[in-house]
């Protein structure tokens, strides 16, 4: 995991709220946006600059306007971090971002120490969906893990995060940079969803491909030959299972060994937070 990014890509602007995030790392030089529609960006500008930092202005933000696997096919740019937050799969097209060859793609294209996160959305979707999504980047991913997120107690959706590397969180170190001046913006943003220390981050961690394989036994692979992934995903629309998913997620969760390193005082905290972190009920 890359202590200081400073060249990360994001695959989709939406309201720009991903890209605003990465863009107040003040270790970011180069902020890339691979956006599909052009009219995106000038609306998002206009209309949610105050809730995404105003990030298609800043000077660091480079908008390319092209489809995102186009992009990554051409370009010879390399980044410590690439984001990938497309729209609900079920939409035509948007499953060709969730194949086990875009993952490998994008994987081609990270610098040493780098990481690919992609967002998995738990509402509006199936278990077979969601498995088909974990398991297609855990393919590509072995070392990968989930990150989860709930809401009003209930899962909600997930962040998948992959790295070349097994990673590794020093939680010391990300408390001391959190609490760093230059990272009062982050601080402050993180805030706004009631995460309040590096503890609090790190509780949302909600398993790894090792301890998932029983749960992903019957996962659908996503492949640019089939993509398997929008059939299944069309089988989710207005289909709100997002709490029983991830409950069935959580059943396979175990204390991440090795993952974490801190003082024995700062993991006893962080191994309680992960334990009783809510979205189990599967009511």
């Amino acid at each position: 995991v890359p202590k200081a990014p400073k060249k990360v890509l994001v695959i989709g602007c939406g309201a720009g709220a991903t890209a605003g995030a990465v863009s107040i790392d003040e270790n970011v030089e180069t902020l890339v946006i691979a956006e599909i529609e052009p009219l995106v960006p000038r609306v998002v500008s206009e209309h949610f600059g105050e809730h995404n930092f105003h990030v298609v202005r800043n000077p660091k933000t480079q908008v390319v306007i092209d489809d995102a696997r186009h992009f990554l096919l051409t370009t010879e740019e390399r980044f410590d971090a690439i984001t990938s937050d497309p729209l609900d799969p079920w939409v035509k097209g948007a499953a060709t971002l969730y194949t086990k060859e875009f993952f490998e793609l994008a994987k081609s294209k990270l610098n040493p120490g780098g990481t690919v996160t992609l967002f998995v959305q738990l509402y509006e979707s199936t278990p077979e969906a969601v498995k088909s999504e974990i398991g297609t980047f855990f393919e590509v991913f072995p070392n990968g893990v989930i990150w989860g997120n709930t809401h009003q107690g209930r899962g909600y959706d997930t962040v998948l995060m992959g790295t070349v590397e097994p990673p590794h969180f020093n939680v010391d170190e990300w408390e001391a940079r959190l609490n760093s001046p230059q990272y009062a913006p982050v601080k402050d943003s993180l805030r706004e969803i009631s995460i309040y220390s590096a503890t609090d981050l790190f509780a949302n961690y909600a398993g790894r491909a090792s301890d998932m394989k029983a749960y992903l036994a019957d996962a659908q692979i996503n492949r640019d030959r089939d993509l398997r992934l929008q059939y299944l995903a069309g089988l989710g629309l207005n289909l709100y299972q997002s709490g029983p998913i991830y409950a069935d997620i959580l059943k396979h969760k175990k204390y991440p060994e090795g993952l974490f390193s801190g003082s024995p005082e700062t993991l006893q905290r962080l191994r309680d937070a992960i334990s009783s972190a809510p979205g189990g009920d599967p009511q």
